[in-house]
């Protein structure tokens, strides 16, 4: 039983090696997408909280960037009821759906992001003033 288990790791990593080298050269295209061969392992996605100046002393906090399988919804519904402020889901053409709440709530989304286990905290981006 024991043997087996040996026999199929080295085949395994027998397929693994021929899997990484094809023998063939590979062609430069200068006109590729820099990041086709990306498996998005080594690429790091930021989520981006910003503010936005309103009138007066009223500002907008805008989160871009989540990943497109959370249920923006959901976030913003849980948001609104932690920090009591309102907000909205807004769909932009360029970066896709956008959290905005009222209120410089920057450290506040943050932090929540954080402990719902939704974001790591290397990967949130905090701009403005």
């Amino acid at each position: 039983m024991q043997k087996d288990i040996t026999t199929s790791t080295v085949q395994i990593a027998c397929l693994q090696n021929l899997k990484s080298f094809s023998g063939l050269p590979q062609l430069f295209n200068p006109f590729a997408e820099a990041n086709a061969d990306d498996s998005g392992t080594g690429t790091k996605e930021y989520v981006h909280v910003r503010i936005q100046q309103r009138n007066g002393r009223k500002s907008l906090t805008t989160v871009q960037g989540l990943r497109k399988e959370f249920n923006y919804h959901k976030i913003l519904k849980d948001l609104k009821k932690e920090f009591c402020c309102n907000g909205t889901v807004v769909q932009d053409p360029e970066l896709g759906q956008v959290i905005q709440l009222q209120g410089d709530q920057r450290k506040n989304v943050s932090n929540f992001l954080i402990q719902a286990g939704i974001v790591k905290k290397e990967r949130i981006k905090i701009h403005g003033f």
